[in-house]
């Protein structure tokens, strides 16, 4: 930890009960975003609906979080999220927190049991790298959410457990999850869900908000986006541009051997006011490529994905469509979608796929 004698985030001993003497970054690293704590609000007590209910309100384009325990599927709209950033759930008895941070685009799914204690996360109002800063109500320690670790207070130093979420487009959810669990437009909250605050930032061109990082590797543009995988130490970034060329990439990663799905038709929901007019900037998911003692290689066949072994149809949430593995489910791994800017900030490492 740094020394106790550099002064905390303007204001936050007033707004914070944070042990500020224990910090595992610089202070001078942490920017006001804006709102104070909580300005952001975090959902505590998360309503749901059904699919059909949701699809009146919901457009075909628009990305959703797609996350799942078991059988308990859950359906989070971008549209909500970029108002609130956090959604504390319980999902199949798994504690967890839901997090979007609009200014790296990364939807990050993790367990929020900690040392057997389950903690209740919610919005510190500032940024580190652009990256949300989130704090739990239980010690009110401060949170990275693209790293998922304490770096602020009593319980600097923690990791919270990644869980695999995927961010694609409702259209994908509707057909393939029809008896899931839809986060509710009734929050408790009034704002406009639907529409963008973050008018014109989804461009390539532009420099990200709020950054004070270091030098972002130039090997790609800084608000370039990637689908990321971490395993066993190794950093992979697959841009979405080089990922649109060929739609499917069977890779190794740490010594795992995974697969990335690619299919065009998910909006940005950073470009426009309406947030389902984004451009389309397509979906990336990752799997484990392992399948019983055999391992998988896959193809892109039209609108679906192939494996080679035994020619099952997937599609772009790892479910088998047809063929012999009909009904089944590929293993996802933890991937993130982030702004190369973001990742780069904490894994300058990172190998850069380029499609051959």
């Amino acid at each position: 930890p740094h020394t106790p004698d550099e002064r905390p985030p303007a204001d936050a001993t007033y707004e914070f009960k944070t042990d500020f003497s224990i910090h595992s970054v610089p202070y001078d690293e942490i920017l006001a975003g804006g709102p104070p704590k909580d300005g952001i609000p975090a959902i505590d007590r998360p309503r749901f609906t059904s699919v059909q209910e949701a699809n009146r309100w919901i457009r075909p384009r628009e990305p959703v979080i797609l996350f799942a325990v078991n059988d308990d599927v859950r359906v989070y709209p971008i549209q909500i999220l970029i108002w609130h950033e956090i959604v504390n759930d319980t999902v199949n008895d798994l504690p967890v927190v839901i997090t979007f941070c609009p200014l790296c685009n990364t939807a990050i799914a993790f367990e929020r049991r900690v040392r057997n204690e389950v903690l209740d996360f919610g919005t510190t109002g500032r940024l580190r790298f652009s990256n949300l800063l989130m704090y739990d109500r239980q010690t009110e320690s401060w949170w990275q959410q693209a790293t998922g670790d304490a770096i602020i207070g009593a319980l600097t130093g923690t990791q919270l457990r990644f869980l695999p979420a995927h961010m694609v487009a409702w259209e994908e959810v509707r057909k393939q999850y029809p008896q899931a669990k839809v986060l509710s437009r009734e929050t408790g909250f009034r704002r406009p869900y639907g529409q963008n605050p973050y008018i014109g930032y989804d461009d390539v061109d532009n420099p990200p908000f709020l950054y004070k990082g270091p030098r972002t590797p130039d090997r790609l543009p800084p608000m370039a986006r990637v689908l990321t995988v971490e395993q066993n130490g190794e950093a992979v970034a697959y841009p979405y541009h080089e990922l649109a060329k060929v739609g499917v990439v069977n890779d190794v990663v740490g010594g795992e051997p995974i697969v990335i799905f690619w299919e065009p038709g998910t909006a940005s929901p950073l470009e426009t006011l309406e947030l389902a007019a984004g451009r389309d900037v397509g979906s990336a998911t990752a799997f484990s490529r392992r399948l019983g003692d055999g391992v998988l290689t896959f193809r892109r066949d039209g609108d679906a994905f192939v494996d080679d072994l035994t020619g099952t149809r997937w599609d772009l949430t790892g479910q088998g469509i047809t063929g012999p593995l009909a009904g089944q489910q590929l293993t996802p791994v933890v991937s993130i979608n982030h702004f190369w800017f973001s990742w780069a900030a904490f894994r300058p490492d990172t190998r850069v796929y380029q499609a051959p």
